[in-house]
């Protein structure tokens, strides 16, 4: 067995970060025991497992520390040793102790492994209960629901969809998933995506804390404080049953977390409605081991470091092929870039280690450099690349469509309606090995005269 300088290193660290003295160190102190654990390749690259129970990774041209997923050749994982002279840690990077019991749940997208049945029926019983709520007490107020779902769907319908949104890692969902067919009678037009595939935007916290916070303040006292209660524990209800799949557990837990308190006292945020500051006190109600599945809300750049460590991770299966998950990373995110908004690279140059920045720059910029060869060509990805399974498929289409829309919401550009080239092209990889059905469909008089929802489904 060979030594493996980055796995020994992370259990070293994750052993003295649980240790019960950790917390009770000064800072200085335990700064000095990160540095002793740094470690340094022999390109000369000096990499430190931190914050979040991640990689960083100290780049020589900005002399700041990046979030970085870590090599994945053996060679060069197995030649790390530690640096000659001490270096200065971040307060920023170091553990507190909490963050690193983070639970990441799945990548996976929702395309190959369905949502499991017992999610899906939960999630069933609480749209038939809530759909005929009277919309005079639930209007479906002015947000991005309003883009989904027709003028007459009561709010309540929109909170489950909104909570399944938020929660989910990576909302590609397939287009025969059975979760997506509970809604198709309340849509007011078809949903973003191809034959195969919905590509569905993330729904924002703003717009679940809307919801709540409307009805809170169209009715005074009492009467206001009922809704909203009935709002906010619909919410909670709804994440409660998604926790069973990965795919959702991280987000549902931390919206668990701040919409909880408001679902069992209605009148908590009442103080924060009238101040127009009920965001921040859901956030702030997050505990410090879950915020990382609110980071989108509240770093968008932090959070598009994170997908892209992601990507990286979900291509580690092409190490064994001797090419470079990260190069491989910063290619197939160049060919998104490359065809939905060229123009924004230079806003995501900042977040990227200079190794990364410098992949990035030449797959975009020189067509016959090797890094092109990664891209997808005729809607397929090169057989270089192609998953071994289809967990590892589903792994890679969430991470890709993760990153993608985190460097959209982070540039201010809008996600492709057909989804980005490479989600797209791992689609491919999926395709005969899918293992749901056509469920069957039932339409309400109530919404008959709405739309059918049998375009959801295709074969």
């Amino acid at each position: 067995m060979h030594w493996d300088g980055f796995t020994a290193i992370e259990r070293d660290v994750r052993a003295m970060v649980a240790d019960p003295r950790w917390a009770a160190l000064p800072v200085p102190a335990r700064a000095q025991a990160m540095a002793r654990r740094a470690l340094m390749t022999p390109d000369g690259a000096c990499w430190l497992f931190g914050a979040h129970a991640r990689w960083y990774r100290l780049d020589r041209v900005d002399g700041r520390w990046h979030l970085s997923a870590p090599p994945g050749s053996p060679v060069v994982r197995s030649a790390a040793r530690p640096p000659h002279t001490a270096m200065g840690i971040p307060h920023l990077l170091i553990p507190a102790g909490p963050d690193f019991a983070v639970e990441r749940g799945s990548t996976q997208a929702f395309v190959g492994p369905d949502v499991p049945e017992g999610v899906t029926e939960r999630i069933r019983a609480l749209v038939v209960a809530h759909r005929r709520r009277h919309r005079d007490d639930f209007p479906l107020p002015e947000s991005c629901f309003r883009d989904v779902f027709a003028a007459d769907v009561p709010g309540t319908v929109a909170a489950v969809w909104g909570t399944i949104m938020w929660c989910a890692y990576a909302p590609a969902f397939d287009g025969n998933e059975v979760l997506l067919s509970l809604f198709g009678e309340f849509l007011a037009r078809p949903l973003p995506g191809d034959d195969w595939v919905r590509w569905l935007p993330p729904v924002p916290l703003d717009a679940l804390v809307t919801l709540y916070t409307e009805r809170m303040l169209a009715r005074p006292g009492e009467a206001g404080a009922r809704l909203a209660g009935r709002m906010a524990g619909l919410v909670t209800e709804t994440a409660t049953a998604l926790r069973a799949d990965p795919r959702f557990r991280p987000r549902a837990d931390a919206l668990l977390a701040m919409a909880g308190p408001a679902a069992a006292r209605p009148w908590l945020d009442e103080p924060a409605a009238r101040a127009g500051a009920v965001r921040q006190a859901w956030l702030a109600r997050c505990p410090p081991h879950l915020v990382m599945a609110t980071l989108a809300e509240t770093s968008p750049g932090e959070h598009f470091r994170h997908t892209l460590y992601d990507l990286v991770e979900a291509l580690g299966h092409v190490a064994a092929t001797g090419a470079d998950p990260r190069a491989v990373a910063a290619s197939l995110l160049a060919a998104d870039v490359a065809v939905v908004s060229p123009g924004v690279v230079a806003a995501l140059y900042p977040w990227l280690d200079d190794e990364m920045r410098r992949s990035l720059y030449v797959a975009l910029t020189d067509p016959a450099h090797p890094l092109r060869g990664c891209w997808p060509a005729s809607g397929e990805l090169p057989a270089a690349l192609l998953p071994s399974g289809r967990d590892e498929a589903a792994a890679l289409l969430g991470a890709a469509y993760a990153t993608g829309l985190a460097w959209c919401r982070l540039t201010g550009t809008a996600p492709p309606p057909r989804g980005f080239p490479v989600s797209s092209a791992v689609v491919a990889c999926l395709m005969h090995q899918r293992d749901d059905a056509v469920p069957e469909l039932s339409v309400t008089d109530e919404f008959d005269d709405q739309s059918s929802s049998g375009w959801l489904f295709h074969r």
